[in-house]
């Protein structure tokens, strides 16, 4: 089984903020599936399948800064191996609308991500960075992570979506090496 873990902040204030990426990157995928998500401890979660194949999407509960213990908990109660988890988080560091694929690594700043990896004692999982840019000159960056996407900015988000949404049905299908084969052969060739 994989699964897809979305990263965000619970509850309507931050629902459509740049910081919750992974949270609309999933509701985004489960929409269009009729995927439903429903409560469960720490966490929501959808259940599907995919060449039947079961999957999960799971969108943690707690804030961003304690991510890793909806992650510890999914990764144990279904008995999924780290490579099989791929998480889905925004990244400063990429222009708007830039998508990287990390396999393992360091936290890079994000405190989703440091949750995480304290939790699971391991920086080895994939994640799937979407990027927000860094667009806050005239404001601080709480405030810009945590502020709603523009318009303008909407436009560059969904053709992304959709590109993420194939990423996403490519690792459900085949792992990390197929998720990777179609972003390598498909990223900046639209």
């Amino acid at each position: 089984m994989r699964a897809i873990i979305g990263l965000g902040n619970p509850g309507k204030k931050y629902e459509f903020t740049r910081h919750n990426v992974g949270f609309l990157l999933l509701d985004y995928i489960a929409a269009q599936n009729k995927l439903t998500f429903k409560s469960e401890n720490d966490y929501l979660i959808a259940k599907g399948e995919l060449d039947n194949s079961p999957f999960l999407f799971i969108k943690p509960t707690t804030y961003m800064n304690l991510s890793g213990e909806a992650v510890v908990y999914v990764k144990e109660k279904f008995n999924i191996d780290l490579d099989n988890l791929l998480i889905v988080h925004d990244d400063l560091d990429l222009s708007l609308g830039k998508i990287k694929i990390k396999l393992s690594g360091s936290d890079g700043g994000h405190n989703g991500i440091a949750s995480i990896i304290y939790h699971l004692y391991s920086n080895k999982f994939p994640r799937l960075r979407i990027g927000i840019g860094r667009d806050f000159s005239d404001k601080n960056i709480i405030d810009y992570v945590l502020g709603e996407f523009s318009s303008n900015e909407d436009e560059v988000i969904l053709p992304v979506f959709a590109f993420c949404r194939e990423l996403v049905y490519k690792f459900l299908e085949g792992g990390t090496k197929r998720m990777l084969d179609f972003y390598s052969s498909q990223y900046n060739k639209e």
